[in-house]
């Protein structure tokens, strides 16, 4: 088949400057290419070239400004098979005028079919121009077929995925020699490293998890907690958001350490260097793919029941789900007592790198799509 992989207008691909859609695309464009022809369609970049070849896959980076205008004339003007749109519902019927000859798989990665995202006409058009639909957790397929249940039979779940190799748990040899580099050079030898990992925005909740801090350095005053991250992806700049969550952390020094914007092949490092991790959601999340990289990392999860997220969780096994997501206590309630049980807390991260080599890699993503793709 010859196959086009068109991502959104927010960032580039391969993913340099951070993207979970970005991500996803790159790791499965690159298993597909083994048996087919890709191409990736995304925005430009100054570090990387218009055009180019990588790894297999055929890259076109298009100006953001005009970004479906072009995708649109490009699209007529070369011949497609299959055409898989990420994230963009509105843009299917745009599309498909320019390729009508072409399948068109739709993957959907947050709640763009609600109201207020896309009108009963277009989502209408979008499901009735589609072959096939998938979503990254049966929630987002929910809020999809609940409002346009014509798409039931077009909609599959394909959960994400996570690069198992680039993650090294404790209990490895390269993890261990890791961790102590990692927690050397961040001045956090000797601390319980509880980890976030995300953007720096409200509905994430950073600030929660904040407010926890007394309750869990009163019984455990190792207890570090690590924020990595900034407001949008590798945007260092600081809004009132942050400010505030700067000055929450300045009360507690010996608890609290932020870490900006750190490239995504660095990611896997600082996970090694964590005890436990924590994803304190506030908002109804698809299912954050930080998820995969502790599971990868050999980390129990703390997480909420926000959206998607508890789907990934086997409770009591991989990881807890906290049920009142906007109350500190929780979260330190339960920091606290994996705190307390080192070995359920190491059960816990083993189970999960576990699960994650069982369903969780790459290679099942893209065999899943590949399904997807011919059933089109």
């Amino acid at each position: 088949m010859n196959i086009a992989m068109i991502a959104t207008e927010k960032l580039p691909v391969p993913a340099i400057r951070g993207g979970a859609i970005q991500i996803y695309i790159q790791s499965t464009a690159e298993l597909i290419a083994r048996q087919h022809q890709v191409t990736v369609f995304s925005i430009r970049d100054p570090r990387l070239e218009n055009d180019e070849t990588a790894r297999g896959v055929h890259y076109i980076r298009l100006n953001k400004e005009h970004y479906l205008d072009d995708l649109a004339d490009t699209l007529r003007k070369n011949h497609y098979d299959l055409i898989h749109v990420c994230n963009r519902p509105a843009w299917i019927s745009r599309l498909k005028e320019a390729a009508q000859d072409s399948k068109f798989i739709l993957s959907v990665h947050n709640e763009m079919f609600a109201e207020g995202k896309i009108s009963e006409e277009d989502g209408t058009a979008c499901v009735r121009n589609i072959a096939g639909m998938v979503t990254v957790s049966d929630f987002i397929g929910k809020t999809i077929t609940q409002r346009f249940p014509e798409a039931k039979d077009k909609t599959r779940t394909v959960y994400s995925g996570v690069d198992l190799a680039a993650y090294h748990p404790a209990w490895t040899d390269q993890g261990r020699a890791i961790r102590k580099e990692m927690r050397a050079r961040a001045q956090l030898e000797g601390k319980r490293i509880v980890l976030f990992v995300g953007r720096l925005s409200k509905v994430k909740g950073p600030h929660i998890l904040l407010q926890a801090i007394p309750e869990i350095a009163d019984k455990h005053p190792d207890a570090m907690l690590v924020f990595v991250g900034s407001k949008w992806f590798d945007d260092d700049k600081v809004n009132n958001y942050v400010r505030h969550l700067y000055t929450l952390g300045a009360m507690h020094p010996e608890q609290v350490t932020f870490i900006k914007f750190i490239k995504p092949r660095d990611i896997p490092n600082l996970y090694s260097m964590a005890d436990l991790f924590v994803c304190c959601s506030q908002w109804q999340e698809p299912l954050a793919r930080v998820h995969y990289e502790a599971m990868a990392a050999g980390l129990p999860i703390i997480t909420t029941n926000r959206g998607g997220n508890a789907e990934v969780i086997e409770e009591g096994r991989n990881g807890l789900i906290i049920d009142r997501f906007d109350d500190p206590q929780e979260y330190a309630h339960a920091i606290n007592d994996l705190f307390d049980h080192e070995d359920v807390r190491a059960q816990m991260g083993r189970n999960g790198r576990r699960i994650a080599e069982q369903k969780y890699g790459w290679q099942r993503v893209a065999d899943q799509l590949l399904e997807v793709y011919q059933k089109a």
